[in-house]
């Protein structure tokens, strides 16, 4: 009997101890799940406009302090603020108001006592901006060339070769060969064939890296010198400009140019702005994205600006008076994502010809989105462009995104699986840039 007493007795512990563990386990995981949803509630960065009261109402129970005398907060009950700091709760709206044009830093602790995260608090120029929602013609060059592909082709004794291979990458700029800058596929081409099969010594852009690389041109079938890659040195499209300042600089399509094989960014050499009418309109549907169908002529007389920069958040430069007689739009104050509330909203864009408001919902804000061309979740709803459109189509990126009298945002995105959804980024990234 006490064997089997002693038997059940170590079946009941080890019950015990693994619900302990299961119980230690769950609770464990609910407490990250909740931390995680706090962390992610407060972003990481936070912009707020010079001399305007800005009042941040994140919801989340944490504190901490900046050390900043230049800010003036209002909102909180201390009175016992420690000299060249000022104690912010942020389960609670904060009214905070900054006149210099400065970064500060706020450490945040949960309950006052758990490390939560630090947050890059940045003051920055209230400014406001003309919408303008025209269509454009895109035409950017890029820095050297970009190959696009690594391949092999017959030598002149029938052979399979490939010079390339294991020395370049897709995705490679190559921007000098032998010491000599390279303008453009022409050139290069032109320098391959004429190597008289001399080793290439190329600088190539590779990501963040500057690279050296040799490559030995080989005679194809046809008796010309090749190394076995495909190039590219410009790209072209439509898109739609989002904003214009008081200087003539612009803002538009809210992402970067990438190329469409690689999807690299392009590095820009020289880019211009032509102007374009819209002469086509393929529907969206779910799985199918639709597009805008532009007609541009690539003369002088079409120029309407010129493109300084490709980045990830957008393509910026600055525009001639033609495009001050097509945006016709009052400026408007920018709003920041702290401000974005879902619900109604509205996008400009030009369909027919002439840029027009249409309704939209803000289904989401993502205050903390990695991606930071997809901080705004949107929906159309106005039935005359769904009509028109089917939703967000290709050409639409850039459309300046309209709330409360502000502009927030620009659509970049549309979800393939429902073309009356997508994507925008925070105006506030695109001025950053």
């Amino acid at each position: 009997m006490k064997r089997k007493s002693h038997k059940k007795k170590s079946k009941i512990e080890k019950y015990r101890t693994c619900l302990y563990f299961a119980l230690t386990g769950s609770l464990a995981a609910f407490l990250f799940v909740c931390y995680f949803s706090l962390w992610k509630k407060v972003p990481s960065d936070i912009k707020i406009k010079a001399g305007v009261d800005q009042t941040l109402d994140f919801q989340v129970p944490a504190s901490g302090k900046i050390y900043k005398e230049a800010v003036e907060v209002s909102g909180f009950t201390e009175s016992n603020i420690p000299k060249g700091s000022i104690h912010i709760d942020l389960a609670k709206p904060v009214t905070i108001k900054a006149n210099a044009i400065e970064k500060y830093v706020l450490d945040l602790k949960l309950f006052g006592i758990i490390p939560l995260k630090t947050v890059d608090v940045q003051v920055i120029q209230n400014k406001s901006l003309t919408p303008a929602g025209i269509p454009i013609g895109i035409y950017v060059k890029t820095q050297g060339v970009l190959v696009i592909g690594v391949g092999d082709f017959i030598g002149e004794e029938g052979q399979t070769v490939s010079p390339s291979q294991y020395v370049l990458k897709s995705g490679d700029y190559i921007t000098q060969v032998n010491d000599e800058e390279v303008t453009g596929k022409s050139d290069f081409m032109e320098k391959v064939e004429h190597c008289e099969g001399q080793e290439l010594v190329m600088k190539v852009k590779r990501g963040e890296e500057d690279l050296t690389l040799s490559v030995r041109p080989k005679v194809s079938q046809s008796g010309d010198y090749k190394i076995g890659v495909w190039i590219r040195d410009n790209a072209q499209g439509v898109g739609t400009m989002t904003y214009i300042n008081e200087s003539a600089d612009f803002g538009a399509l809210g992402h970067g140019i990438n190329d469409v094989d690689t999807s690299t960014l392009m590095e820009l050499q020289k880019g211009t702005l032509y102007h374009t009418e819209i002469i086509g309109i393929t529907r969206g549907s779910n799985g199918a994205p639709g597009e805008l169908t532009g007609y541009i002529e690539y003369d002088e007389d079409n120029i309407i600006g010129e493109i300084k920069e490709n980045t990830t958040e957008g393509i910026f430069g600055t525009c001639n008076s033609q495009v001050f007689e097509a945006v016709t739009n009052e400026a408007l104050p920018i709003g920041l994502k702290q401000e974005i509330v879902r619900g109604p909203a509205q996008i400009i864009c030009s369909i027919d010809g002439t840029p027009r408001y249409y309704d939209i919902e803000i289904m989401e804000v993502h205050l903390d989105n990695d991606n930071v061309n997809r901080g705004i979740v949107l929906r159309i709803t106005d039935e005359e462009l769904l009509s028109l459109t089917g939703g967000i189509v290709q050409g639409m990126s850039g459309s300046p995104i309209i709330q409360d009298g502000k502009i927030i945002g620009a659509v970049t995105h549309v979800l393939v699986q429902d073309s009356t959804k997508g994507y925008g980024i925070f105006i506030e990234n695109m001025l950053s840039h």
